[in-house]
Order: C-alpha cells, then sequence, then structure tokens
C-alpha cells in the first residue's frame, strides 16, 4: 500500500515596495522585495531618472506586480508606505493627477492577474528593505552629484 501525502499548504507571498525621489522632483528610485512565506525571494532596485515621489512609489509597485506576475503568483499581499498608491489601489482615493492615471491604469491592468490581492499601509520603517533598494538605486548612479540636493535630503544607508 503506498501512502500519498497531500499537502494543504498555502504559500505566502507579500510584495512590500518603495520609490523616492530626492529634491521631488530630483534624482528617483525604487526598491521591491517579495517574500514568500516570510523569506525573500526576489528583489528590485532601479534607478528611474528625475521624477517626482509619486511617480516613484507608483513605478517601484509596478515592478514588483510585474515581478510576481512573471513568478505566476496568484495571492499576493502588497505593503507600502505610500498612502496615495495604497488608497488609489483600494479604491478609498480617487487618481485626481493626469500624470498620474498613466501609472494607476498600467498597475490596475497588472492586477488582473491576481486571483487574490489586498493591500496594506505600513509605517516607513517597516519597510525598510524596499526604501533602502531604492535609496541604494540613486546613489550608485548620482554619487558624489547628490551633494547638490543635499539640503533637501539625507540618505540613510
Amino acid at each position: 500500500m503506498t501512502t500519498r501525502v497531500i499537502s494543504n499548504r498555502v504559500d505566502n507571498y507579500t510584495l512590500f515596495f518603495d520609490g523616492c525621489s530626492k529634491s521631488n522632483p530630483g534624482p528617483a528610485g525604487i526598491g521591491a522585495v517579495l517574500y514568500k512565506n516570510g523569506q525573500e525571494i526576489r528583489t528590485t532596485s532601479n534607478f528611474i531618472g528625475l521624477q517626482t515621489n509619486d511617480v516613484a512609489e507608483y513605478m517601484a509597485f509596478i515592478k514588483g506586480l510585474d515581478i510576481a506576475t512573471k513568478l505566476k503568483i496568484k495571492t499576493l499581499h502588497v505593503k507600502g508606505d505610500s498612502l496615495l498608491v495604497i488608497n488609489q489601489m483600494k479604491g478609498d482615493w480617487a487618481v485626481k493627477h493626469d500624470n498620474m492615471i498613466h501609472f494607476y491604469e498600467e498597475a490596475k491592468h497588472l492586477v488582473k492577474a491576481f486571483e487574490s490581492i489586498t493591500y496594506e499601509h505600513v509605517k516607513r520603517n517597516e519597510n525598510s528593505r524596499a526604501d533602502k533598494l531604492a535609496n541604494e538605486s540613486i546613489v550608485k548612479s548620482w554619487g558624489s552629484r547628490l551633494e547638490d540636493f543635499q539640503e533637501d535630503f539625507q540618505v540613510d544607508l
């Protein structure tokens, strides 16, 4: 007699995202981290040029969603410190600025690939890994030129 074990375990996937812009608009970067059952499985970090903070936040979120869809993840919990992105994606806030509609629509399109997606706003200190990745991308691209923006921000790495 052969015994077959069937697991009822459901994998939990969590996406943390963060975008930042130094001097808003200014040098901007994105970071996203994907976790499976609490273990980091993918990261992304990119310099995105001179952008606003809101654009950087959406671009980080979209990049994270893109990674999750390519991995064929169907259930995702999203955490970010951007009230704008989280509340717009939940439908609690309207998209009021014309320059943000494209990003919102792109995110909504990507979300269709998931069977279930939830959103949670977290404080910045709870989003430190994604925040660090976003800041590192700016430092790697701009280096000493960041001194031009020094009065407006402080990079903590």
